[in-house]
């Protein structure tokens, strides 16, 4: 039996009840975790606080989570009234991107993640899309997720998964507004907003997606992705190497084999 690849997810901090107990604790929703893990990798934890960028040295890919807005500080902003940031993962996170992306460890950034991932090459958000747009479709009412169409752009690496056209869960009220120098849109909803961020150029397969694939588990073809280069980059040395190409074009192939892998 092959090695399960090493993935790492963030985590953040909340209140949290088990037992008699109810603590501030670090936590990621269990559907990133079943997300990995059904595509084939190993998930790895990691949490919001003495963290830095030598646990890539130990990772075969990288998840970056949904959760909490980026502060608007961090894109020298004033903030919006309905920001409502989480300090605490922004310096990690940001250095977390910019590092995978460096050294060519597959990436994986989901909602927040897509915004941590613009913000960190120099990009910045829209805070509140209803305020553009005029309606609240991306996050309906709280803690009820929102339904996305969108096409992508031909040759990217989105749609060399996705297809010319998907549909996903979302869950978001920011959004991409400048896009960072070295990323381009690969996919947009009608109304024009980004759904998909990639690098123009890196060592490594990267994809942040403003949507969340995570709550849909008959469509693991994003996490199979990003397992599979994971996978193929299990091949060489992690600490100081970059991935072998930047697997874009394999990235299709991880279907079949991603399904192969999850029945491990």
């Amino acid at each position: 039996m092959t090695d399960r690849p090493r993935i790492g997810l963030t985590t953040y901090y909340k209140e949290a009840a088990w037992g008699v107990w109810r603590r501030q604790a670090a936590v990621v929703p269990a559907v990133y975790v079943e997300g990995v893990a059904a595509a084939g990798g190993a998930p790895l934890l990691l949490p919001p606080v003495g963290l830095d960028t030598s646990v890539l040295d130990v990772l075969d890919g990288l998840v970056l989570i949904g959760g909490a807005d980026v502060d608007a500080a961090q894109y020298a902003a004033a903030p919006h009234p309905s920001t409502a940031p989480e300090p605490v993962r922004d310096a990690p996170e940001l250095a977390l991107a910019r590092a995978a992306l460096e050294r060519g460890v597959p990436l994986l950034a989901i909602c927040r993640g897509v915004q941590v991932l613009n913000v960190a090459l120099g990009g910045t958000l829209d805070q509140h899309l209803p305020d553009r747009l005029g309606h609240t479709a991306y996050q309906p009412s709280p803690g009820v997720f929102g339904e996305v169409t969108f096409r992508t752009e031909p040759g990217s690496r989105i749609a060399d998964v996705l297809g010319p056209q998907a549909s996903s869960p979302c869950y978001h009220h920011q959004g991409v507004d400048r896009v960072a120098d070295g990323l381009v849109v690969t996919a947009r909803s009608a109304d024009g907003v980004v759904q998909a961020l990639e690098p123009a150029e890196a060592p490594g397969w990267a994809v942040g997606v403003q949507f969340h694939p995570e709550e849909n588990p008959a469509d693991r073809r994003l996490f199979r992705a990003l397992v599979h280069q994971a996978t193929t980059r299990t091949a060489t040395p992690r600490r100081g190497q970059s991935a072998p190409g930047d697997g874009h074009q394999e990235a299709m192939s991880s279907t079949t084999a991603g399904e192969e892998r999850s029945t491990v």
